[in-house]
This record gives C-alpha cells, sequence and structure tokens, in this order.
C-alpha cells in the first residue's frame, strides 16, 4: 500500500503577499513539467520535520512549470507556516504531492458567486480569473478584516463583478451573508472558502439550496476526529483485521500494526486518505464528502472518521 509519490521541487521565489502571508514559488527540482492543476486544486506540502501541510494553488494550467502558493502566518501555528515564514528560503528543496482538487468549478454554470473570506482567496483568484477569460457570468465577493489583510488589491480593485469588503469600514461587522446570497440568481453555483464562522454562516444559509449547487472550501476541520474506538476494521485485500481501540483514529490503528497508507492532513480536509468501504457503517467526520457521498457509505476518510457499527471492510 504505497504513498502517493512525490515531487521534489526547490523554492524558486518569494514574494511578499500581506503583512503575514507570503508567496512561494515552486519549480521542480529536474525541470520537468508539473502535473495539470485547475482552479480549485490544492498541493500537500512536505516539510523537513514531517509536518505535511494544505496549500491552494493561486494558478491553474495544464503545463505548469511551477505551482504558487500563498502561506498565511498562523499565530497559533503547530510548526507549518512558522516554519515556512521563518526557515524557508531561496533554493531551499520541498517534497509536494501532485495537485488534489475537492474544489472544482461547475463547468456547465450560467452564474457562479465566489465569496472569498482572508486567506480563502487563494483558490478563488485562478477560478475567478478563469471564468473570467472564459465569458462565464462570475461575481467574486471577498471579505476581509481590513486593506491590509487583503491579497492581490491591485488585481481585484476596480474589477467588473468584484466587490471589495473590509470589516473596519464597516464599523466591525461582518459580511450580511443573508443579504448576499438573497441576490444571488436561483441556478447559481455558490463557493465559499474563508474561516470557519464564515463557512458556518454559509452553510446555514444555503442549506434550502440544491446541494450540487453549494460548494466549500475548508481549511481545518469542522468536526471532531473520531477517536471513540471500540470496533475493528476488516482489510479485505490485506486478508487482516485490525481492532480500533480507544482514543485512536482508523488510520493510527492501521499505521500501530506496520500497515502503510496514503495520508496528508489528518483532519479530513484533503481527501488523500480516501478509502472504499465495502460494508458496515462510517461515521463520517470529513469535510470532503457531500451529504449524500456520506450517506451512500461508498467511501471515508480513515484519517479521522470512525464506525457506527461493530466492524468496517474495507477495500485495502
Amino acid at each position: 500500500m504505497p504513498e502517493q509519490r512525490l515531487i521534489q521541487t526547490r523554492v524558486e521565489c518569494i514574494r511578499f503577499g500581506t503583512h503575514d502571508t507570503n508567496l512561494y514559488e515552486l519549480r521542480p527540482v529536474d525541470g520537468t513539467e508539473l502535473p495539470a492543476a485547475q482552479p480549485g486544486a490544492h498541493i500537500a506540502v512536505h516539510l523537513p520535520s514531517k509536518l505535511v501541510r494544505q496549500y491552494s494553488l493561486l494558478q491553474a494550467g495544464e503545463k505548469p512549470l511551477s505551482y504558487l502558493i500563498g502561506v498565511k502566518r498562523d499565530a497559533a501555528s503547530r510548526g507549518g507556516s512558522s516554519f515556512i515564514h521563518e526557515k524557508l528560503r531561496v533554493g531551499d528543496k520541498l517534497m509536494i504531492e501532485a495537485p488534489r482538487n475537492n474544489f472544482p468549478l461547475a463547468p456547465d454554470a450560467r452564474h457562479t458567486l465566489l465569496l472569498a473570506g482572508g486567506i480563502g482567496i487563494t483558490p478563488m483568484l485562478c477560478m475567478w480569473q478563469q471564468l473570467k477569460v472564459q465569458g462565464h457570468n462570475v461575481r467574486l465577493i471577498y471579505s476581509c478584516r481590513s486593506r491590509k489583510d487583503a491579497l492581490f488589491l491591485a488585481t481585484l480593485d476596480g474589477e467588473p463583478g468584484v466587490t471589495l469588503r473590509f470589516d473596519d469600514e464597516h464599523k466591525g461587522s461582518h459580511l450580511d451573508m443573508a443579504a448576499v446570497l438573497a441576490g444571488a440568481p436561483a441556478d447559481a453555483h455558490l463557493y465559499c472558502c474563508g474561516p470557519l464562522p464564515m463557512l458556518q454562516s454559509f452553510e446555514r444559509q444555503t442549506a434550502a439550496w440544491p446541494a450540487g449547487q453549494v460548494h466549500v472550501e475548508y481549511f481545518s476541520s469542522a468536526q471532531e476526529q473520531a477517536t471513540e474506538g471500540g470496533f475493528s476494521v476488516k482489510l479485505a485485500r490485506a486478508g487482516i483485521t485490525v481492532a480500533v481501540a480507544s482514543g485512536q483514529s482508523v488510520l493510527a490503528a492501521l499505521r500501530s500494526c506496520g500497515i502503510s497508507t496514503a495520508s496528508s492532513c489528518e483532519e479530513g480536509i484533503c481527501g488523500a486518505c480516501e478509502t472504499k468501504v465495502l460494508a458496515g457503517i462510517p461515521d463520517h467526520r470529513d469535510s470532503v464528502l457531500s451529504d449524500g457521498e456520506k450517506l451512500a457509505n461508498y467511501t471515508m476518510m480513515i484519517c479521522c472518521s470512525g464506525s457506527k457499527t461493530p466492524e468496517l471492510v474495507l477495500d485495502l
């Protein structure tokens, strides 16, 4: 059960984004073409400390020569953003995974509304750029605490269909999600990426919308990891059964038995550990699968989800 192949890159350039966000350009060390990336895609960056962090790509392309990511320094960093901001220099090498896309654009959308909050602009930028180039009807609303926190102001300010909103210019009030969505066409595809409170507000206000028109990208887990344990996992292809003890995730239980399988964020937000379920009912705790996909129980994220039945049978 091999891990996904890693790509060795070199930090080609580091640019200023905002007071707490830098832009990092990564090029393959061997000069070869990188895998294609569509708007909304992200890459997993493997740091020397063994941490793995997910970052949205700021540029899309079929034959990219480099990837561009934006990294915001988190005051509560567990070693990811702080390492990148303090230690990473031009010329340093980083291992990355090929792009994944859990936040793709709907190709047939007649209207698209993009709602970005803070660093949530990173997946939205190339989405907006592609839709604009293709002549689609797109509106972008970008909300930040203040102008000093906003990325790409020079690019976005004054652009048709783009609204920039700053809390400190509205007496500290946050974006009125209900008012924004009330003006959206009924057939619009809605995309939201930003801080957790913004995403939760968005999901409450879109509860009555058709599920296929609502798209959310999480940067952190919205649910607690399932670590109650007390069930077993049968690996159909390996022909073994592993007990998941209290305090363990499924992924941790497999690792404790020397079983290696793909994983990355370990928070249920990237999709790297998605595994086919052959029997049993998962206790879904991820932010990748839609409500319909969770009800179908066809796959699960083994890094964060548990089991509602005494046994799960997985296609591993």
